[in-house]
């Protein structure tokens, strides 16, 4: 987005407001020309509100314009931008009741461009604010997690990314960031496109924009700190949310060019309690033992004050009395509301093991039809699962084994039935124990099944 003559297309860093004004001359009733151009410095403020469920961005910008009393007019361009121009919007903060806009339109044989014609009955510096979406602006969450040695409570530290394909610079731009769901009739990235063909047109809201809007009055502005790099203070952090939405307001100015990503740390949150366990199911990973750290978004936990948004997480564990770290594994985050368990998959841990095996196979009960032909049989399996924890800690592992048809399953080691066709047996393991267990599965085929 830029304002310029017709001729300027230069950057937004060299953007130029035209202001033409329209007088009738004194000696020539009947002639209508420009006069008294004026070059004005760049944007007062800026504001950008960054939606991370949907490709959208809500600017708001000002700046102070010298009007002369009467007829003025003023010229918008989008060139080389995501801005949707539908959704332009103009009008002024200071001398409000003396600025009206008569009208917007789109000039001809000048491409993305519009032209409003604003009545003033004040002569003078005038703030105004411009208004209007974009796309090509989005923002993501990161999180750090570094669990203790016994892995029994976390450090949750969480930043935020900001990355900039609008086409457009926001020089000193106060960052908003929204968690929530927003529907869109159309994509702004299409209606950024060549519009229809020019002439004078009334400007309306669109449906799109008017959820929109509804969804920005709603929101309760608050303060997402983030602590700046070297020995400056963290920032306070107060958070409020209305509805199904959360708004975050980043503390200070960024500049974000168009093509850059910046990322802004956070919060920092210590001590949150977390359950760490680890699974095994052949079906779903093969020999792996994946571990799992699980938490809840809650005050309890030292979390809770806000929902947390959808990010990557890279998980580190203290491994020595020095504090140490060791990668644990990566993955990613939902949204996550207040008060919800969240469980974080992490990934093959090698040094946990378990391996099936099979000690016996034998077919029983076969029954043969009139004809001699096999209707119905039976067969027993057994099979011995040996786990082995070779970490320096107490884990919990949680081994799902599945099975299909009329099955039956005989053992002594405790488990419970998950579903219709699958169980689960819980296993405690020691620092450098291994333990191991058998059970007998029956599946009745053909017609000695009874369901």
């Amino acid at each position: 987005m830029r304002f310029a003559s017709t001729s300027s297309r230069a950057r937004w860093s060299s953007q130029i407001l035209w202001l033409y004004f329209c007088a009738l001359l004194l000696s020539s009733p009947a002639a209508l020309a420009r006069i008294n151009v004026v070059t004005l410095p760049g944007r007062d403020t800026v504001q950008l509100t960054i939606y991370n469920s949907a490709d959208l961005t809500l600017v708001k910008e000002t700046r102070v314009l010298t009007f002369r009393e009467g007829l003025n007019r003023l010229e918008f361009s989008w060139a080389n931008t995501l801005i949707d121009p539908t959704s332009v919007e103009f009008r002024a903060l200071t001398h409000a009741d003396a600025v009206d806009v008569l009208d917007v339109s789109f000039p001809p044989r000048v491409a993305n461009t519009l032209e409003w014609r604003i009545k003033s009955e004040f002569a003078g510096e005038v703030q105004v604010e411009i208004r209007y979406f974009t796309s090509g602006i989005t923002w993501g969450a990161d999180y750090v997690a570094e669990a203790t040695q016994t892995e029994k409570a976390m450090t949750l530290a969480g930043a935020v990314r900001v990355t900039n394909n609008s086409g457009e610079d926001y020089e000193n731009a106060q960052v908003r960031l929204v968690v929530g769901v927003i529907r869109l009739v159309e994509r702004i990235v299409d209606l950024a496109q060549p519009r229809k063909p020019r002439g004078q047109v009334r400007r309306e809201a669109l449906s799109k924009g008017a959820e929109v809007e509804v969804a920005e009055r709603t929101l309760i502005e608050a303060d997402f700190s983030y602590a700046t790099t070297g020995l400056r203070r963290q920032k306070e952090i107060i958070k409020e949310g209305v509805s199904e939405y959360f708004l975050y307001t980043v503390e200070g100015r960024d500049t974000i060019p168009t093509g850059w990503s910046k990322r802004l740390p956070s919060f920092k949150a210590p001590d949150v309690p977390i359950t760490s366990y680890y699974k095994f199911e052949k079906e779903r990973w093969g020999d792996q033992v994946m571990c799992y750290y699980r938490f809840t978004n809650s005050e309890p936990s030292k979390l809770g004050k806000e929902p947390l948004p959808d990010g990557q997480v890279k998980a580190f564990r203290v491994v020595t009395e020095d504090q140490l770290y060791a990668f644990a594994g990566r993955t990613s985050v939902k949204y996550i509301p207040v008060n919800e368990t969240v469980e974080m998959e992490l990934g093959n841990d090698r040094e946990v093991l378990l391996k099936p095996t099979l000690l016996n196979w034998e077919k029983t009960n076969i029954q043969f039809d009139n004809n001699g032909d096999v209707k119905g049989w039976t067969i027993k399996e057994t099979w011995q699962v040996e786990a082995q924890n070779s970490k320096d800690i107490d884990v919990v592992l949680d081994i799902r084994r599945n099975f299909s048809g009329d099955w039956s399953l005989k053992t002594t080691a405790a488990y419970e039935k998950v579903d219709a066709n699958k169980v689960k047996f819980v296993l405690p393991l020691k620092p450098r124990e291994k333990q191991q267990f058998t059970y007998e599965v029956t599946t009745n085929h053909g017609a000695n099944a009874t369901r």
